[in-house]
């Protein structure tokens, strides 16, 4: 199934959206450095305007983080007008091996609306690994900060039960499922989801959707469920989604986190307004008061900047505009492309002795990456922090020259992956497949000085670009692993996390203040050999 068009609008001017506001929206998220991908704004059903940094490309599926979790809830939706559950169904007779041998009041009180709302009261760590492939006994285990409607916490797992219970309910996968009910009618192709080692969508993550996709399902949303003049979600169910269903109070929230929950939804501050989030800025805001929705992917991981780059411009690109054959003639500025490495002088000497040698790097090295959970892969961790197969451990690394590229060959496990890096100033475009997902790549590489090579390799369907340095010395290589953005920009946006996901406040506190410096001890140097 190929990917049908949203229709697109003549100019912005032609739906009412000013192309002024859109230019100055842009050069606001260049101001402030924001790592945007791509950027759509629909109005009355048209798309208006559109932009992608590349390699971003509209044709290419995005990682969606935790819009995952709103299509998720779309799912449930259906499941409840087919009459197949309730919300204030009972979890535990859903998915009864939650039961264990002792009685627990709390599970028994637990419901499909808990799950939906955030309000459940399980407690299970960001940083679970989900390599162990026993999803559903870590929520069973997982401790009751509060009774279920008691409090509000944002916890993934709540979605992968979702996840569950649909697989239950239905017999089937929640792709399958949604297929001839959303995907299907939207014209949106068949997406891949990452699942738990059983092959249940992981619910709450891992949902890859086209700008195109992903602006299609707000779109619907924004007009009450309708595509294309024909009732797609029912309309019931986008009502009671997108309304204040649960308010937070957990006190950390981010300045756009406080106007309400719905049924995994975000409420904005305007009346009406509401949002699909995912971390890195993955947002789809609708405002239906406007008839309008913008679409964002990104990289930004603070996505309160993003936010507000985008709410400091919404109101004037749904304004009148004043004059409308000027408006139209604005010129919008195009967002840059990611910059390659620069072509810099070749060590040919180096490279020779480099052609039919390999690098190896003894295990070791991966000790204490693999204890916290994340052996370091050519991949960032930003990549498959929730996956439930992680690559990583780096290892047999190759480096062979042509003209103006560089073949580079490495082992992770069983994997093992082959790029081209532009040697030329322009990135090459490849696939590889890691931890049993394909990322396209845009790769480049550049000598830095006589015995230090560096590559550049941007996964163009997710986040964070790998950053790898090789130093010789004789035999020994020395490889220093980086991302972009780095870990320890990581740290400082996970740091609030561990506040509420570290029960003892002294340690929590500690592992605060420590972030980057744990983040250096996830990607350390790594040192090998020339076999």
């Amino acid at each position: 199934m190929n990917e049908t068009k949203i229709p697109r609008a003549a100019c912005p001017e032609a739906v009412q959206v000013s192309s002024v506001a859109v230019n100055e929206l842009i050069g606001d998220i260049l101001e402030h450095e924001l790592e945007l991908h791509s950027l759509m704004v629909v109005r009355h059903g048209k798309v208006a305007f559109e932009t992608f940094r590349k390699p971003y490309v509209p044709e290419m599926p995005h990682v969606m983080f935790s819009v995952s979790k709103s299509v998720t809830s779309c799912a449930i939706g259906f499941a409840v007008a087919e009459g197949l559950l309730s919300v204030d169904d009972k979890v535990a007779d859903l998915v009864p091996e939650l039961r264990g041998g002792a009685e627990d009041e709390n599970l028994e009180r637990l419901t499909v609306r808990h799950l939906l709302t955030m309000t459940s009261g399980k407690l299970i760590s960001v940083f679970a690994d989900k390599t162990k492939k026993q999803w559903i006994q870590d929520f069973a285990e997982a401790k009751w900060t509060y009774g279920p409607g008691e409090g509000w916490s944002y916890i993934n797992e709540n979605i992968y039960m979702l996840c569950v219970i649909l697989s239950r309910v239905t017999g089937m996968g929640v792709v399958d499922y949604l297929m001839p009910r959303l995907f299907g009618p939207l014209g949106i192709p068949r997406p891949f989801w990452e699942t738990d080692g059983h092959g249940v969508e992981a619910g709450g993550w891992g949902l890859y959707l086209t700008t195109e996709s992903f602006a299609k399902i707000m779109l619907c949303y924004t007009q009450g469920g309708v595509f294309e003049g024909k009732q797609v979600i029912p309309a019931g169910w986008v009502a009671e989604s997108t309304k204040l269903q649960a308010k937070q109070n957990d006190g950390s929230a981010e300045p756009h986190g406080n106007n309400g929950y719905g049924y995994c939804f975000w409420l904005n501050a305007e009346p009406g307004g509401f949002r699909a989030d995912g971390v890195f800025s993955q947002l789809g805001l609708c405002f239906p008061a406007y008839d309008a929705c913008v679409i964002t992917t990104a990289g930004e991981i603070f996505s309160h900047k993003m936010l507000d780059a985008l709410f400091r411009h919404i109101p004037q690109l749904f304004e009148e505009a004043g004059d409308r054959e000027q408006e139209a003639g604005a010129v919008i500025t195009a967002l840059p492309e990611y910059p390659a490495l620069e072509e810099s002088p070749r060590n040919y000497a180096l490279e020779a002795q480099l052609e039919a040698r390999r690098i190896h790097f003894p295990s070791s090295l991966q000790q204490v990456p693999k204890m916290l959970g994340f052996p370091v892969s050519v991949m960032p961790m930003a990549v498959f922090f929730m996956s439930a197969d992680r690559a990583g451990g780096i290892d047999q690394v190759r480096l062979r020259f042509q003209e103006n590229t560089c073949k580079f060959s490495w082992s992770e496990g069983a994997e093992r992956n082959t790029v081209l890096c532009g040697l030329d100033g322009r990135a090459r475009k490849c696939l590889i497949t890691l931890g049993g997902v394909q990322f396209p790549v845009a790769c480049s590489a550049a000598w830095d000085g006589d015995n230090k090579f560096r590559i550049r390799i941007r996964p163009m369907n997710s986040v964070a670009e790998r950053r790898l340095t090789f130093q010789f010395f004789g035999r020994q290589v020395r490889m220093v692993p980086r991302s972009s953005p780095s870990l320890s920009t990581i740290g400082e946006y996970a740091a609030p996390f561990v506040q509420t996901m570290v029960p003892n406040h002294t340690i929590a506190g500690i592992m605060s203040n420590t972030m980057d410096k744990i983040a250096l001890v996830a990607e350390p140097v790594h040192i090998g050999y020339l076999r």
